[in-house]
């Protein structure tokens, strides 16, 4: 039987798994991306656009599955999945690198004294319990002093003391301590130096509260290593200036002056317009029209009788 008709209409029909071309693609198993640097061709790109464009990418995506195909595979519960290799191309990032934490005052130490970072186990051995336990946390052992049966007290220690509670503080206390070395850390390295901003202001306080006394500071006491505080050194103008800057000196303040004049100066109100409301408050003092009126009509009376 001939199947060689049968054969070439089915390579007619579809294309060849192996994509030849005259620059081989560039194929990037591990990005899964393919570069295709072949020049286009003219003649099709105008007789059929989509069909061209079909065309590349399918030749694309053809040598991407076979180079996948290729490569090392692991079983999961869906299927086999492919191992991808590193890729070859280095992408730009979209952010800037993060820069550099500053070392902490810890890490600088150890830096100077050649100490090396050694991590600590969460889990440690007991001995009562035979068993291991948690460093710290639930049930941890930093915490066996503050929930044991029974304490050693000291011969000279209070009636009310509790050491269940002096072991619970301490830890607190390294807790907080620890809390507080991280903020600094993170404070140093959001910028500034937090110790040296603090010791500025409190110099300054402490200047401030020198002079707030009623001898200005000059009968308090002393502290030890305390430093003299500098007064404000006037300056003076020079006897003998230049025409042209005694001239700008003098314009200077005229132009202040003016402004400051300006400021206060009242828009002037327009003629003709007059508040009734306002006028009526402020000659009955608050009371009204009815208190302007019957205050008018009396004494008008009265003086008209008299003058008879």
């Amino acid at each position: 039987m001939d199947v060689s008709a049968i054969l070439a209409e089915n390579a007619s029909k579809y294309k060849s798994v192996t994509v030849e071309k005259d620059i081989p693609l560039e194929v990037d198993a591990g990005l899964l991306t393919v570069t295709d640097i072949n020049p286009i061709d003219e003649e099709s790109y105008q007789e059929n656009l989509e069909e061209h464009l079909q065309s590349i990418a399918r030749d694309g995506v053809q040598s991407l599955f076979a180079a996948l195909f290729t490569l090392p595979t692991r079983p999961s519960p869906d299927g086999p999945l492919a191992q991808l290799p590193e890729p070859k191309y280095q992408l730009p990032r979209a952010k800037p690198l993060p820069k550099p934490k500053p070392p902490t005052k810890w890490e600088q130490f150890a830096a100077a004294k050649g100490i090396q970072k050694t991590r600590r186990e969460k889990r440690v051995w007991d001995e009562e319990k035979q068993d291991w336990v948690n460093r710290w946390g639930r049930d941890g052992k930093n915490k066996q002093s503050e929930e044991q049966w029974i304490s050693e007290v000291p011969l000279n220690a209070d009636v009310d003391h509790d050491p269940r509670k002096i072991a619970r503080d301490a830890r607190k206390a390294r807790v907080a301590k620890n809390d507080r070395q991280r903020l600094q850390n993170v404070s140093r390295s959001a910028g500034g130096d937090s110790g040296e901003s603090r010791k500025s202001e409190i110099e300054s306080t402490l200047a401030t509260s020198r002079v707030s006394t009623a001898s200005m500071g000059k009968f308090d006491k002393r502290l030890e290593g305390e430093k003299k505080p500098r007064g404000v050194k006037r300056k003076f103008e020079p006897t003998t200036a230049s025409a042209e800057s005694e001239k700008k000196s003098s314009l200077a303040i005229i132009s202040r002056m003016d402004s400051d004049a300006k400021k206060t100066r009242r828009e002037p109100k327009e003629e003709g317009v007059l508040n009734v409301r306002k006028a009526v408050r402020f000659a009955s003092k608050g009371k009204g029209s009815f208190a302007l009126a019957g205050k008018v009509g009396p004494k008008s009376a009265k003086g008209k009788k008299g003058r008879r």
